[in-house]
């Protein structure tokens, strides 16, 4: 039986630690999608909070980030006209994140994936960034 070198244990640990790097922000992310939900009243949720952890399934997630996007921003508007509160978009993050989803999916095709990759995490970061400003001006309810 052959023992394990350096080399390998070398690579598995850099296997590990590219895994986790990409793992931890996606979990926070999610966690932030689902506090968004979270802070809209029951009757102004198009989905369970619960479920924006389902894109944790690869492949899957390909598909469910687009029916996510579109169901925080009903959310979220359903949530500012409940509370008559002004809305700042009518669809609230809709565009900024179907442009994040269509740019994530078209980097799965070789070459354009080398356009198209660093464009969806710059966009990924501004929807990120769009929605938890929105979660924040529902923070306390009304």
């Amino acid at each position: 039986m052959r023992s394990i070198g350096a080399p390998e244990i070398i690579l598995v640990c850099s296997v590990l630690v590219a895994l986790l790097a990409l793992l931890v922000p996606t979990i926070i992310y999610l966690a932030a999608l689902q506090k968004a939900l979270q802070r809209c009243a029951p009757e102004s949720r198009t989905m369970p909070p619960g479920q924006v952890w389902l894109m944790l399934i690869p492949l899957f997630n390909l598909v469910w980030h687009f029916i996510v996007v579109l169901r925080i921003a009903s959310s979220l508007r359903n949530e500012f006209l409940r509370r008559q509160l002004p809305l700042p978009d009518p669809e609230p993050g809709k565009n900024l994140g179907i442009a994040m989803c269509v740019l994530c999916a078209t980097g799965l095709i070789p070459v354009v994936g080398m356009f198209t990759g660093p464009a969806s995490l710059v966009c990924w970061i501004l929807y990120w960034v769009k929605i938890a400003g929105y979660s924040r001006r529902i923070e306390f309810p009304a």
